[in-house]
């Protein structure tokens, strides 16, 4: 992947169309369901937990998949094949598009197509998921924050992949985790009742291991990943400068796998590294940084001291 010639470094002026059309009714169906419903087993999770239902077995299956999965996202989705902050080889590289793909928030082509889309036009016309896009008043932010967090997911425009992805879309190999992102989501489900019951041969075991590391897992990854699209764009600190309102907003780190040192990925996208100042928790620069030593990535961007100074805010050199 050549990191220079990204479709989303393009000027918003590309010749080809930023939509594709409408999604389908079947797609829309899908994106409501694996919005509402791991989110309504998230509200019955606090009372189910009280006495019963809950055991170590089920809190080990949802931590494990819960990091596999946020860091196929973070690590695969965001920084490689949307930002190309490193090249990965062939089986890495599927691998990030499979684990990614377990998080259940889209298959990859589009994922990244939205997210390029995303930088092109940040905080403008165009961003498919800004905060401010209804103005700045108390009522317009409330509902730029519900937009921005999952609301976008809801509206019938699709972005258009040739135009945002079209690397992906040429490589045989993400076409085919792509078109397999049913089945994937059928793993991601299924997977941890499978453990559960094997570990604590009962059925009981397989049905709380299928709430609590599938349902409630599946949610709680979807709103901390929706966090860094609303949050992060509305409070925060920001130290370096971008053409948004993007910013850093620490108690998300741990739990965004370093996500949420937003401003910083927002002046320097292609950096492998998003807490890049002393004392921001980064797990997924931590990955990329292992895959690089075990020579499965090569080419990392990490950051260096003079493109932070000069992104830094008030420096005028």
């Amino acid at each position: 992947m050549n990191r220079t010639t990204l479709p989303h470094d393009r000027a918003p002026g590309s010749p080809q169309p930023m939509l594709a059309g409408e999604k389908s009714s079947t797609e829309m169906f899908l994106v409501k369901l694996f919005a509402v419903v791991p989110a309504l087993a998230l509200a019955a999770a606090v009372p189910l937990a009280w006495g019963w239902g809950l055991g170590w077995v089920d809190i080990g299956l949802a931590a494990f998949f819960y990091t596999l999965t946020c860091l196929g996202v973070t690590v695969g989705f965001h920084r490689y094949f949307t930002h190309g902050a490193f090249t990965a080889n062939r089986g890495l590289r599927i691998a990030l598009a499979v684990t990614g793909s377990m998080a259940m928030q889209g298959p990859v082509v589009g994922w990244v197509a939205d997210h390029r889309r995303h930088h092109a036009f940040s905080d403008r016309e165009g961003d498919p998921h800004s905060p401010w896009r209804f103005g700045t008043s108390g009522r317009a932010l409330a509902k730029g924050f519900w937009h921005a967090h999952m609301g976008w997911m809801f509206d019938r425009e699709q972005t258009n992949a040739a135009r945002f992805a079209p690397d992906l879309l040429a490589d045989r190999d993400i076409q085919r985790v792509d078109r397999l992102f049913p089945v994937l989501t059928a793993v991601t489900l299924l997977a941890p009742a499978l453990a559960g019951g094997l570990i604590s041969m009962s059925w009981w075991g397989a049905l709380t291991a299928f709430f609590w590391a599938s349902l409630v897992r599946v949610a709680v990854l979807h709103h901390v990943t929706w966090s860094v699209n609303s949050i992060c764009h509305m409070i925060g600190d920001r130290p370096f400068t971008a053409r948004d309102k993007s910013a850093n907003f620490w108690p998300l780190a741990i739990l965004s796998m370093g996500e949420s040192w937003h401003n910083s990925h927002h002046a320097d996208p292609t950096c492998a590294r998003h807490g890049v100042r002393r004392g921001q928790l980064d797990i997924s620069a931590r990955l990329i940084r292992g895959f690089e030593l075990l020579g499965w990535a090569t080419r990392v961007r990490w950051p260096k001291p003079e493109r932070l100074a000069r992104n830094l805010k008030g420096n005028t050199a």
